[in-house]
Protein backbone atom coordinates (compact mmCIF):
# COMPACT_ATOMS: atom_id res chain seq x y z
CA UNK A 1 0.00 0.00 0.00
CA UNK A 2 1.20 4.04 -0.59
CA UNK A 3 0.40 6.53 1.35
CA UNK A 4 -0.75 10.37 0.79
CA UNK A 5 -0.71 13.23 3.07
CA UNK A 6 -4.27 14.93 3.66
CA UNK A 7 -2.64 18.25 4.28
CA UNK A 8 -2.57 17.91 7.52
CA UNK A 9 -0.02 18.06 10.41
CA UNK A 10 1.12 13.66 10.86
CA UNK A 11 -1.50 13.05 9.31
CA UNK A 12 -1.65 10.73 5.93
CA UNK A 13 -3.97 7.89 4.65
CA UNK A 14 -3.80 5.17 2.22
CA UNK A 15 -3.76 6.26 -1.94
CA UNK A 16 -7.04 4.18 -1.93
CA UNK A 17 -10.13 5.13 0.01
CA UNK A 18 -12.63 2.16 1.02
CA UNK A 19 -16.34 3.53 0.52
CA UNK A 20 -18.37 1.62 3.20
CA UNK A 21 -22.14 3.23 1.75
CA UNK A 22 -23.70 0.27 1.07
CA UNK A 23 -22.71 -1.49 3.99
CA UNK A 24 -24.84 -2.71 6.55
CA UNK A 25 -27.92 -1.95 3.99
CA UNK A 26 -26.93 -3.94 0.32
CA UNK A 27 -23.76 -5.52 1.57
CA UNK A 28 -24.28 -7.65 4.58
CA UNK A 29 -22.53 -7.49 7.72
CA UNK A 30 -20.55 -10.57 6.74
CA UNK A 31 -19.36 -9.62 3.48
CA UNK A 32 -18.47 -6.09 4.80
CA UNK A 33 -16.39 -7.52 7.82
CA UNK A 34 -14.65 -9.39 5.03
CA UNK A 35 -13.73 -6.94 3.17
CA UNK A 36 -12.86 -4.70 5.34
CA UNK A 37 -10.08 -7.00 6.97
CA UNK A 38 -9.17 -7.38 3.37
CA UNK A 39 -8.65 -3.77 2.97
CA UNK A 40 -7.04 -3.41 6.48
CA UNK A 41 -4.57 -6.45 5.81
CA UNK A 42 -3.35 -4.75 2.05
CA UNK A 43 -2.09 -1.79 4.24
CA UNK A 44 -5.73 0.24 3.72
CA UNK A 45 -6.17 2.79 6.24
CA UNK A 46 -8.44 5.00 4.86
CA UNK A 47 -12.34 4.08 5.21
CA UNK A 48 -15.07 6.66 4.07
CA UNK A 49 -18.89 7.12 5.41
CA UNK A 50 -21.79 9.50 6.49
CA UNK A 51 -24.62 9.89 8.92
CA UNK A 52 -26.68 9.13 5.99
CA UNK A 53 -25.59 6.29 4.45
CA UNK A 54 -27.55 4.13 2.67
CA UNK A 55 -30.86 5.92 3.55
CA UNK A 56 -32.80 5.45 0.23
CA UNK A 57 -32.04 1.20 0.61
CA UNK A 58 -35.17 -0.33 1.65
CA UNK A 59 -35.79 -0.14 4.90
CA UNK A 60 -33.07 1.77 5.78
CA UNK A 61 -33.06 4.68 8.09
CA UNK A 62 -29.41 5.63 6.89
CA UNK A 63 -27.24 5.08 9.94
CA UNK A 64 -26.52 1.60 8.91
CA UNK A 65 -22.96 2.14 7.33
CA UNK A 66 -21.08 4.35 10.32
CA UNK A 67 -23.07 1.67 13.22
CA UNK A 68 -21.39 -0.93 11.21
CA UNK A 69 -18.22 0.35 11.02
CA UNK A 70 -18.23 1.06 14.76
CA UNK A 71 -19.28 -2.46 16.04
CA UNK A 72 -16.32 -3.91 12.96
CA UNK A 73 -13.46 -1.44 14.88
CA UNK A 74 -14.57 -2.65 18.47
CA UNK A 75 -14.41 -6.46 17.63
CA UNK A 76 -10.57 -5.58 15.92
CA UNK A 77 -9.52 -3.17 18.21
CA UNK A 78 -8.00 -0.97 15.43
CA UNK A 79 -9.16 2.59 15.82
CA UNK A 80 -6.07 4.68 15.96
CA UNK A 81 -4.71 2.27 12.77
CA UNK A 82 -7.59 3.88 10.82
CA UNK A 83 -7.91 7.47 9.15
CA UNK A 84 -12.08 7.64 9.34
CA UNK A 85 -14.15 10.01 6.90
CA UNK A 86 -17.56 10.79 7.22
CA UNK A 87 -19.95 13.68 6.78
CA UNK A 88 -23.13 15.32 7.96
CA UNK A 89 -25.76 18.03 5.93
CA UNK A 90 -27.16 15.45 3.16
CA UNK A 91 -29.58 13.77 5.73
CA UNK A 92 -32.89 14.27 4.45
CA UNK A 93 -35.64 15.64 7.16
CA UNK A 94 -38.58 12.87 7.63
CA UNK A 95 -41.84 13.45 6.19
CA UNK A 96 -40.57 15.94 3.77
CA UNK A 97 -39.18 15.57 0.22
CA UNK A 98 -35.69 15.00 -0.37
CA UNK A 99 -33.26 16.90 -1.28
CA UNK A 100 -35.26 20.23 -1.06
CA UNK A 101 -35.12 19.36 2.33
CA UNK A 102 -32.09 17.93 4.61
CA UNK A 103 -30.29 18.93 7.87
CA UNK A 104 -28.17 21.51 6.18
CA UNK A 105 -25.11 23.13 7.80
CA UNK A 106 -26.03 25.26 10.44
CA UNK A 107 -24.18 25.56 13.76
CA UNK A 108 -26.59 23.17 15.42
CA UNK A 109 -26.99 20.54 12.73
CA UNK A 110 -22.92 20.10 12.69
CA UNK A 111 -22.85 19.64 16.48
CA UNK A 112 -25.44 17.43 16.90
CA UNK A 113 -24.68 15.28 13.38
CA UNK A 114 -20.75 15.12 15.06
CA UNK A 115 -22.18 14.28 18.22
CA UNK A 116 -24.30 11.17 16.66
CA UNK A 117 -21.20 10.17 14.07
CA UNK A 118 -18.79 10.16 17.20
CA UNK A 119 -21.52 7.40 18.84
CA UNK A 120 -22.44 5.38 16.46
CA UNK A 121 -18.62 5.00 14.71
CA UNK A 122 -17.74 4.40 18.66
CA UNK A 123 -14.74 6.85 18.62
CA UNK A 124 -13.73 10.13 20.47
CA UNK A 125 -12.59 12.02 17.35
CA UNK A 126 -13.44 12.46 13.75
CA UNK A 127 -10.59 12.08 11.48
CA UNK A 128 -11.84 13.94 8.46
CA UNK A 129 -15.09 15.50 8.64
CA UNK A 130 -17.08 16.63 5.39
CA UNK A 131 -19.95 19.22 4.84
CA UNK A 132 -21.31 16.70 2.49
CA UNK A 133 -23.78 19.43 0.20
CA UNK A 134 -23.45 23.37 0.33
CA UNK A 135 -26.37 25.03 2.40
CA UNK A 136 -27.46 28.06 0.68
CA UNK A 137 -29.50 28.68 3.50
CA UNK A 138 -26.93 28.83 6.46
CA UNK A 139 -24.10 31.60 6.08
CA UNK A 140 -20.59 30.10 5.64
CA UNK A 141 -19.14 31.94 8.57
CA UNK A 142 -21.71 29.26 10.98
CA UNK A 143 -20.33 26.46 9.16
CA UNK A 144 -16.75 27.20 9.50
CA UNK A 145 -17.28 28.71 12.84
CA UNK A 146 -19.18 25.46 14.13
CA UNK A 147 -16.43 23.34 12.33
CA UNK A 148 -13.70 25.17 14.15
CA UNK A 149 -15.22 24.31 17.23
CA UNK A 150 -15.10 20.91 16.66
CA UNK A 151 -11.44 20.90 16.06
CA UNK A 152 -10.70 23.14 18.66
CA UNK A 153 -12.27 20.73 21.28
CA UNK A 154 -10.47 17.58 19.71
CA UNK A 155 -13.18 15.90 18.17
CA UNK A 156 -12.12 16.47 14.68
CA UNK A 157 -8.68 16.66 13.31
CA UNK A 158 -9.37 17.67 9.62
CA UNK A 159 -12.22 18.99 7.53
CA UNK A 160 -13.22 18.07 3.86
CA UNK A 161 -16.39 19.54 1.88
CA UNK A 162 -17.71 17.51 -0.71
CA UNK A 163 -20.38 18.68 -3.99
CA UNK A 164 -19.07 21.67 -3.25
CA UNK A 165 -17.73 24.31 -6.07
CA UNK A 166 -14.64 25.86 -6.49
CA UNK A 167 -16.24 29.14 -5.89
CA UNK A 168 -17.71 27.67 -2.64
CA UNK A 169 -14.54 25.94 -1.42
CA UNK A 170 -12.76 28.96 -1.95
CA UNK A 171 -15.13 31.26 0.02
CA UNK A 172 -15.34 28.83 2.92
CA UNK A 173 -11.24 28.41 3.17
CA UNK A 174 -10.57 32.48 2.54
CA UNK A 175 -12.87 33.63 5.72
CA UNK A 176 -11.24 30.29 7.48
CA UNK A 177 -8.00 32.23 7.08
CA UNK A 178 -9.44 35.28 8.19
CA UNK A 179 -10.70 34.24 11.26
CA UNK A 180 -7.72 32.06 11.89
CA UNK A 181 -10.08 28.83 11.85
CA UNK A 182 -8.78 25.33 9.98
CA UNK A 183 -9.94 25.43 6.11
CA UNK A 184 -11.43 22.78 3.99
CA UNK A 185 -8.39 20.35 3.34
CA UNK A 186 -9.65 17.58 0.95
CA UNK A 187 -12.73 18.26 -1.10
CA UNK A 188 -14.81 14.89 -2.28
CA UNK A 189 -16.33 15.14 -5.60
CA UNK A 190 -17.97 13.16 -8.18
CA UNK A 191 -14.72 12.61 -10.47
CA UNK A 192 -13.42 9.86 -13.38
CA UNK A 193 -10.93 9.36 -16.04
CA UNK A 194 -14.20 10.17 -18.62
CA UNK A 195 -15.46 14.03 -18.20
CA UNK A 196 -18.90 14.64 -18.19
CA UNK A 197 -20.55 17.38 -19.93
CA UNK A 198 -19.73 20.93 -18.91
CA UNK A 199 -23.53 21.26 -18.86
CA UNK A 200 -23.89 17.52 -17.46
CA UNK A 201 -26.19 18.00 -14.12
CA UNK A 202 -25.87 15.27 -11.23
CA UNK A 203 -28.41 17.03 -8.97
CA UNK A 204 -26.40 17.26 -5.81
CA UNK A 205 -23.53 15.04 -6.75
CA UNK A 206 -20.87 17.89 -8.74
CA UNK A 207 -18.42 17.01 -10.45
CA UNK A 208 -14.77 17.89 -10.27
CA UNK A 209 -14.51 20.44 -12.69
CA UNK A 210 -11.58 22.59 -14.70
CA UNK A 211 -11.95 25.22 -11.89
CA UNK A 212 -12.11 22.84 -9.30
CA UNK A 213 -9.31 21.38 -10.74
CA UNK A 214 -7.28 24.50 -11.46
CA UNK A 215 -7.88 25.46 -7.73
CA UNK A 216 -6.63 22.37 -6.42
CA UNK A 217 -3.46 22.33 -8.83
CA UNK A 218 -2.41 25.97 -6.97
CA UNK A 219 -2.32 24.16 -3.38
CA UNK A 220 -0.64 21.31 -3.38
CA UNK A 221 -1.11 20.66 0.10
CA UNK A 222 -4.99 19.53 -0.06
CA UNK A 223 -6.07 16.43 -1.49
CA UNK A 224 -9.19 15.31 -4.25
CA UNK A 225 -11.20 12.75 -3.19
CA UNK A 226 -12.63 10.87 -5.97
CA UNK A 227 -16.26 9.71 -5.81
CA UNK A 228 -17.83 7.01 -8.12
CA UNK A 229 -14.54 6.59 -10.04
CA UNK A 230 -15.01 3.93 -11.97
CA UNK A 231 -18.39 5.12 -12.85
CA UNK A 232 -20.69 2.43 -11.41
CA UNK A 233 -19.15 -0.12 -13.78
CA UNK A 234 -19.82 1.48 -16.90
CA UNK A 235 -16.31 0.46 -18.21
CA UNK A 236 -16.24 -2.83 -18.09
CA UNK A 237 -19.97 -4.08 -17.92
CA UNK A 238 -22.05 -4.12 -21.17
CA UNK A 239 -25.38 -4.25 -19.02
CA UNK A 240 -23.99 -1.11 -17.29
CA UNK A 241 -23.90 1.97 -20.47
CA UNK A 242 -22.15 5.00 -19.87
CA UNK A 243 -24.79 7.99 -18.71
CA UNK A 244 -26.30 10.26 -21.18
CA UNK A 245 -23.33 13.11 -19.12
CA UNK A 246 -20.74 11.28 -20.29
CA UNK A 247 -21.57 11.35 -23.94
CA UNK A 248 -18.70 14.13 -25.45
CA UNK A 249 -16.91 13.88 -29.04
CA UNK A 250 -13.39 12.67 -27.27
CA UNK A 251 -15.11 10.12 -24.90
CA UNK A 252 -14.72 7.19 -28.10
CA UNK A 253 -11.24 7.83 -28.08
CA UNK A 254 -10.24 7.68 -24.06
CA UNK A 255 -12.20 4.73 -24.34
CA UNK A 256 -9.80 3.45 -27.04
CA UNK A 257 -6.81 4.48 -25.27
CA UNK A 258 -7.62 3.02 -22.04
CA UNK A 259 -8.27 -0.41 -23.87
CA UNK A 260 -4.85 -0.01 -25.44
CA UNK A 261 -3.12 1.01 -21.76
CA UNK A 262 -4.92 -2.23 -20.21
CA UNK A 263 -3.99 -4.96 -22.72
CA UNK A 264 0.06 -3.24 -23.04
CA UNK A 265 0.20 -3.18 -19.22
CA UNK A 266 -1.86 -6.45 -18.50
CA UNK A 267 -4.12 -5.00 -16.01
CA UNK A 268 -7.99 -4.51 -16.10
CA UNK A 269 -9.79 -0.98 -17.65
CA UNK A 270 -10.66 -0.56 -14.25
CA UNK A 271 -6.99 -0.62 -12.50
CA UNK A 272 -5.86 1.84 -15.43
CA UNK A 273 -8.87 4.20 -14.35
CA UNK A 274 -7.45 4.02 -10.72
CA UNK A 275 -3.81 4.39 -11.50
CA UNK A 276 -4.37 7.53 -13.53
CA UNK A 277 -6.12 9.04 -10.97
CA UNK A 278 -3.39 8.59 -8.16
CA UNK A 279 -0.80 9.14 -10.25
CA UNK A 280 -2.72 12.87 -11.18
CA UNK A 281 -0.91 16.06 -10.56
CA UNK A 282 -3.81 16.92 -8.14
CA UNK A 283 -3.02 15.03 -5.19
CA UNK A 284 -5.90 12.75 -6.06
CA UNK A 285 -7.64 9.21 -3.99
CA UNK A 286 -10.26 7.35 -5.27
CA UNK A 287 -13.43 6.46 -3.19
CA UNK A 288 -13.88 2.67 -4.19
CA UNK A 289 -16.49 0.77 -3.39
CA UNK A 290 -16.56 -3.06 -3.46
CA UNK A 291 -19.42 -5.59 -2.78
CA UNK A 292 -17.42 -8.31 -2.51
CA UNK A 293 -14.07 -9.35 -2.06
CA UNK A 294 -13.07 -9.84 -5.23
CA UNK A 295 -14.16 -6.63 -6.49
CA UNK A 296 -11.86 -5.11 -3.26
CA UNK A 297 -8.73 -7.45 -4.85
CA UNK A 298 -9.46 -5.71 -8.61
CA UNK A 299 -8.91 -2.25 -7.03
CA UNK A 300 -5.87 -3.12 -4.75
CA UNK A 301 -4.26 -4.35 -8.20
CA UNK A 302 -4.19 -0.89 -9.35
CA UNK A 303 -1.72 -0.28 -6.32
CA UNK A 304 1.00 -2.69 -8.75
CA UNK A 305 0.21 -0.68 -11.80
CA UNK A 306 2.59 2.42 -12.56
CA UNK A 307 1.82 3.96 -15.87
CA UNK A 308 5.05 4.94 -17.91
CA UNK A 309 5.11 8.95 -19.14
CA UNK A 310 4.00 7.76 -22.76
CA UNK A 311 1.48 5.87 -21.50
CA UNK A 312 -0.09 8.54 -18.82
CA UNK A 313 0.43 11.28 -22.43
CA UNK A 314 -1.69 8.88 -24.72
CA UNK A 315 -4.17 9.06 -21.66
CA UNK A 316 -4.15 12.37 -21.60
CA UNK A 317 -4.16 13.98 -24.87
CA UNK A 318 -6.46 11.80 -26.01
CA UNK A 319 -9.63 13.42 -27.73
Amino acid sequence: MRYRSLGVDGQSASVLCLGAMTFGTTVDEETATAILDRFTEAGGTFIDTSNNYAFWAPGANGYESEELLGRWTARRGNRDDLVLATKLGARPVPGLPFPEHIEGLSARAVREAAEGSLRRLGTDRLDLYYAHVADPATPVEETMGAFAGLVADGKVTALGCSNHSAAQLADANDLAADRDWPGYRCVQQRHSYLRPRPDADFGVQKHADEALLSYLAARPSMALLAYSPLLGGSYCRPDRPLRAEYERPETKARLAVLAEVAEETGATVNQVVLAWLIGHPVPTVPVVGASSVAQLEESLGALDLVLDEEQRRRLDTAA
